[in-house]
């Protein structure tokens, strides 16, 4: 009798012990996903703050570019599609979809910024303009900011997934309906920097 006794206490041990161990994998995890979901909150503030400066920047310049109205709409349609991207991936960032529907209305806006800022130099009053000056130099410190803020996501992404694949985690991560994060890359190269701004 005491022989079973003592076998019931150790395999009462051994599924205890099994359960706590279940249990860090799972905290771990939820623990990991919160952190990359922080972290894209504070690139949502970023992009929100972005998205606010456009229609003050492109109103300031539709004064002086009467005959860039193409390029000015543009921008506009861009930000406001980027911006619908941002509320989605932010009601769900660990949704991969619309991360990668965000980072490709991110690349376009971008794009249509940068010929913004190409037209801008074609126009002297326009560049002089204290109001576009401002408007600039605070648009490229908030693209600075996003940029700060999308690797702190990444690299919360990156240890997120890392501890989703790895044994045993990853034993335990389907089953728990941990999916997946997607990364918030940049993918053209030359999109990578913020705009530049040249006043010279």
């Amino acid at each position: 009798m005491n022989v079973l006794l003592v076998i019931l206490a150790v395999v009462a041990l051994v599924v205890v012990g099994c359960l706590v161990y279940v249990v860090g994998i799972y905290n771990n995890l939820v623990s990991l996903r919160n952190r990359f979901k922080n972290a894209f909150a504070q690139i949502d503030v970023q992009l929100k703050r972005r998205y606010d400066l456009i229609p003050n920047l492109v109103e300031t310049a539709r004064g002086y570019m009467a005959h860039e109205r193409g390029t000015l709409d543009e921008v506009i349609a861009a930000r406001n599609t980027a911006s619908t991207a941002s509320t989605l991936a932010a009601q769900n960032p660990g949704n991969a979809a619309a991360i990668q529907q965000l980072t490709g209305a991110e690349n376009a806006l971008t794009g249509c910024l940068g010929r913004l800022f190409a037209v801008v130099e074609a126009y002297p009053n326009l560049k002089a303009s204290q109001e576009m000056m401002q408007l600039m130099e605070e648009l490229t410190s908030t693209e600075n900011k996003v940029a700060f803020a999308r690797q702190a996501y990444n690299d919360s992404v990156m240890l997120y997934n890392t501890a989703r694949e790895t044994f045993p985690s990853n034993l335990f991560a389907n089953a728990f309906n941990f999916t997946a994060a997607e990364l918030f890359v940049v993918d053209k190269p030359e999109e990578k920097e913020a705009p530049k701004v040249s006043f010279s």
